[in-house]
């Protein structure tokens, strides 16, 4: 199984440091536009009261990957019960799953698990991951949802992935350090026009970072497993040194057992 992953995850770490400088270019482009933008221009950057939260939650559909799984749950919950204890109360807390085990949590939950997505793990591509996006961006529009979060594991390296919460409704300008609205002083030239676009580059962008997210999570997964098998299998090599050393510790007890019932025989038949 460590190799199996080893092998995917060579794929699947190509895939994404292919993918984060042009999502990472591409967010920077909407959170500049989103800044410059009023309210009826831009329908996924408008700021409402949040009664509404959708937790976007991606992990795999197996296990056999440590704390990989775990971790997005706790996060998610986590967030959930710190920082929207009101809409928990009011039921306006919902989910969206990506990967099989977040899907069974959920769903024997008491939270709505609005819908699960648990192909998509099997089928790696952007054409899978787009309706979905797409669905979350009308929901969002409509007033279904006034806030939308995605938790995922982000690929660092074989051995660590670093847990993630990131807004992905309304998009958010870019801050200072001091969380106040930063705005780049970026001369972009429109070309047909502002409005269209806005109305081409806003969704494909949305689209780009939710695809991001489930290619860091698909290359995390593969360096978990890698890791945890890896660890297994040292583990069961230690246990087997004990194992051998106890079987030969009762082995030689038994011989020596033996060995006494045979001299002590011999000893009485003498006397």
């Amino acid at each position: 199984m460590k190799m199996v992953s080893a092998s995917k995850l060579r794929r699947a770490q190509d895939a994404i440091q292919r993918m984060r400088p042009y999502a990472s270019k591409l967010k920077e482009i909407l959170e500049n536009l989103s800044s410059s933008l009023d309210s009826s221009e831009g329908v996924f950057s408008k700021q409402r009261e949040i009664k509404n939260v959708l937790f976007v939650v991606i992990n795999s559909n197996r296990g056999l990957c440590g704390a990989f799984n775990s971790n997005t749950i706790k996060l998610t919950t986590s967030i959930i019960n710190e920082k929207y204890k009101s809409q928990k109360a009011a039921g306006g807390i919902h989910i969206l799953t990506i990967g099989k085990k977040a899907s069974d949590y959920f769903r024997k939950s008491s939270y709505n698990l609005v819908s699960s997505h648990n192909e998509v793990n099997d089928h790696l591509k952007f054409d899978t991951v787009s309706p979905i996006a797409e669905k979350i961006m009308a929901d969002f529009a409509a007033g279904k949802y006034d806030h939308v979060e995605v938790v995922y594991n982000q690929f660092k390296n074989a051995a660590v992935q670093i847990i993630t919460s990131e807004q992905f409704l309304p998009v958010a300008a870019q801050q200072g350090t001091k969380g106040e609205v930063r705005v780049k002083s970026v001369d972009y030239i429109f070309e047909p026009s502002k409005q269209e676009i806005v109305k081409d580059l806003i969704p494909k962008s949305l689209k780009i970072q939710l695809f991001k997210a489930v290619l860091d999570s698909n290359a995390s997964e593969h360096g978990a497993r890698m890791t945890a098998m890896h660890k297994a299998t040292d583990n069961a090599s230690e246990m087997l040194k004990a194992l051998k050393l106890s079987y030969n510790k009762a082995r030689q007890a038994a011989i020596t057992g033996e060995i006494l019932e045979i001299v002590g025989g011999a000893a009485a038949l003498e006397g």
